[in-house]
């Protein structure tokens, strides 16, 4: 299971194992971790061994008889029940699949399962009241990060080599730096999200997978890019499989590097020191490696994404109702929940136009900056791994004091969602107690290319996807 996924279909192409082989490999990692990691909250066994006896020797397909993991959020399975990390959810059984998922399927891929996420997705870490915290497989005491952790955990731990997941603020990056994954945002448009859901989060969400090496990530993403029929927008289509990026030459880039969050909290040493190991080994590697200092209005940024954050939990309850055909009982949302789903109802039409306008204008001065470099280099958070329950709010706090103290983990990722620039996070330094410290790059507008030939590089430079946490080397 810590095979690369490309080298796992290998073996099954070339008759070596067979896709049977692989799932009950991974549901044997299952049932020995989960207990302790709780990254799965419902497994797909009978279903999955049935597939994997599909699957013959000589499949072309690329990732034919892999066993994946499938966040419980976004991605609908029809006929799996799925939650969205809601008790309100109950037992809700999709009749049809998301675009995204049938892609992975039909590439071969087989879902052992479906993997926690908090409520809604609307927090960086992953612990809802209806199935409890997902643990970082690095130490089970600290965050596997949020809100694709289940997939994080479960790539990290072995149970599967490729993770589903899906990102709004950085729902992708945040996990891959926890669990020291390889983490991917593709650029808004790049990837479908029908034929239930027409856009997630007024565009900035995304989906794509966690992996523990560039060349799994480039793959899946081959596998899932791509408009489907009355897609609202999307991207230009690259000049070549993402694939062929992979090991290619990126040439000398302009790489701009920061330390400072845009929010101005405190950024931990460790993750400081981490960019900054980063920035020297990417001088080494031929490139003009320069500090950069941004001069964006972080009050106003961080006061509008709030208000089209409220906005949009409003229409996701309403999108909800309409999928399980009933309303959503709101006493069986979580407090903060709630409490977001009440101030969101103070939001005027107007009110999340102009908030939304505000995070657009300000799109625009950042994207125009890339003209004076090409990749923006800066930690993917703020802090390691912050221990389970460190956002839960003090007595007296209201439940809405979470996403204020989110701000202080997570500064650096939601930017380049409200942008829709590619951004990935790649495990490039562990602290000095162990615990991975990821680093984010940021390419141009619909600039996956250079961006996974750089990853690559810094990969081929300092390889990572042989590092196993204690738990599951035991």
């Amino acid at each position: 299971m810590f095979l690369p996924a490309l080298e796992q279909a290998r073996l099954v192409r070339e008759g070596e194992v067979t896709a049977r082989d692989l799932v009950e490999a991974s549901l044997d990692a299952i049932e020995a971790l989960n207990g302790e990691l709780n990254a799965f909250v419902l497994l797909t066994a009978e279903q999955a061994l049935e597939a994997a006896d599909q699957v013959k020797p000589g499949d072309s397909r690329p990732f034919a008889g892999v066993p994946i993991a499938i966040k419980d959020l976004v991605a609908l399975t029809a006929g799996v029940r799925t939650s969205f990390g809601m008790t309100a959810s109950g037992d809700f059984v999709p009749k049809e699949d998301t675009h995204t998922y049938r892609r992975l399927r039909e590439a071969g891929l087989i879902m052992v399962g479906k993997t926690n996420t908090p409520e809604m997705g609307i927090l960086p870490v992953s612990e809802p009241e209806r199935f409890g915290p997902t643990r970082n497989p690095w130490d089970p005491a600290r965050t596997a990060g949020g809100s694709s952790g289940g997939s994080a955990a479960a790539v990290a731990s072995g149970m599967t080599a490729i993770g589903y997941a899906n990102d709004g603020g950085g729902s992708i990056r945040i996990p891959a730096s926890c669990c020291g994954l390889v983490g991917l945002k593709p650029s808004r448009g790049r990837i479908s999200v029908g034929p239930t859901w027409t856009e997630l989060v007024a565009g900035f969400a995304i989906e794509g997978v966690v992996t523990r090496t560039v060349a799994d990530t480039a793959a899946a993403l081959d596998v899932m890019a791509g408009p489907e029929a009355g897609d609202p927008y999307w991207a230009p289509p690259p000049s070549a499989p993402f694939s062929a990026s992979v090991g290619r030459d990126p040439g000398k880039l302009r790489i701009a590097y920061t330390v400072e969050s845009p929010n101005g909290m405190p950024v931990h040493e460790h993750c400081v020191a981490a960019t900054r190991e980063a920035a020297e080994l990417l001088e080494s590697l031929g490139h003009e490696v320069f500090e950069y200092h941004h001069d964006w209005d972080g009050e106003g940024y961080a006061e509008n994404f709030v208000k089209v954050w409220l906005a949009v939990t409003g229409d996701e309850i309403r999108d909800y109702e309409e999928l399980f055909g009933h309303p959503v009982d709101r006493d069986r949302l979580e407090p903060l929940t709630r409490q977001m789903l009440e101030t969101a109802e103070a939001v005027t039409a107007t009110d999340y136009l102009q908030s939304l306008g505000w995070l657009r204008k300000l799109a625009r001065e950042i994207v125009a900056e890339w003209d004076d470099f090409d990749v923006m280099l800066s930690p993917t958070l703020a802090q390691p791994p912050i221990p389970i329950g460190a956002l839960q709010p003090a007595e007296g706090e209201p439940p809405i004091q979470m996403l204020l103290n989110s701000a202080g983990f997570v500064p650096f990722t939601p930017t380049w969602n409200v942008t829709g620039q590619p951004a990935v996070s790649v495990p490039l330094v562990q602290s000095p107690d162990g615990l991975p410290i990821g680093v984010q790059l940021v390419g141009p507008p619909a600039g996956e290319e250079p961006l996974i030939a750089l990853a690559s590089q810094l990969e081929e430079a300092r390889p990572w996807s042989a590092r196993r946490p204690e738990l599951a080397r035991a």
